[in-house]
């Protein structure tokens, strides 16, 4: 019952999720560890706890630099997957502090990829370049099917997305809208570290 309340709680987060607002309140509301599966407040924030999390989330696509990426070559591993475009001006003013928690986590086998939703190649390159981002893209705008692969679970609505899948690849965060506190981020990664794989 306390899970399917749960589950119902996420669900009805994920409907009203939209853009983020006040990142500060959602912070302090994150950093109060109610232990709930949904963190209200403007609606950007939902975390799912271990029990409740659904089925692992698979995906693969092509990268903006040659080759191809898929979430099965990295299991066992926690993955930051951001959805975002070229044009889109939150994604670009998240870009920097994502790519700084990405310099900050690399060295502790967190992944971060990011997923293209509108753009070729080119243009995902160019951005990356102007912003200094150094991991890969998927570029998802052609086939959609890394949007699909997520749709059951925290479809990327809002761009854009960051959503955080644990060591068994199951969904365990999604922050909906602009990453105003790279520091929420950061703690919800070091959550699902502190958790271990056989969680």
């Amino acid at each position: 019952m306390r899970a399917a309340l749960g589950a119902g709680l996420v669900i009805a987060g994920l409907l009203l999720s939209g853009c983020a607002g006040e990142g500060d309140a959602l912070a302090e509301q994150y950093r109060a560890g109610t232990g709930a599966n949904y963190i209200s407040g403007d609606g950007a924030l939902t975390v799912v706890a271990p029990e409740s999390r659904a089925g692992s989330v698979e995906f693969s696509g092509p990268l903006e630099v040659g080759g191809t990426f898929s979430s099965a070559d990295y299991a066992g591993q926690i993955l930051v997957v951001n959805f975002w475009y070229a044009g889109c001006p939150p994604c670009r003013l998240e870009a920097p502090d994502l790519e700084a928690l990405h310099q900050e986590f690399r060295d502790e086998g967190v992944v971060f990829i990011g997923v293209n939703i509108l753009d070729q190649a080119p243009t995902a390159l160019a951005f990356a370049d102007e912003f200094g981002v150094t991991y890969p893209s998927i570029m998802d705008t052609n086939q959609g099917s890394v949007r699909l692969a997520f749709a059951g679970q925290v479809a990327p609505n809002a761009v854009p997305t960051t959503v955080v899948l644990d060591q068994q690849s199951r969904v365990a965060a999604r922050i909906s809208g602009l990453l105003t506190d790279p520091d929420v981020l950061a703690e919800l990664i070091r959550d699902v570290q502190a958790e271990g794989p056989g969680s």
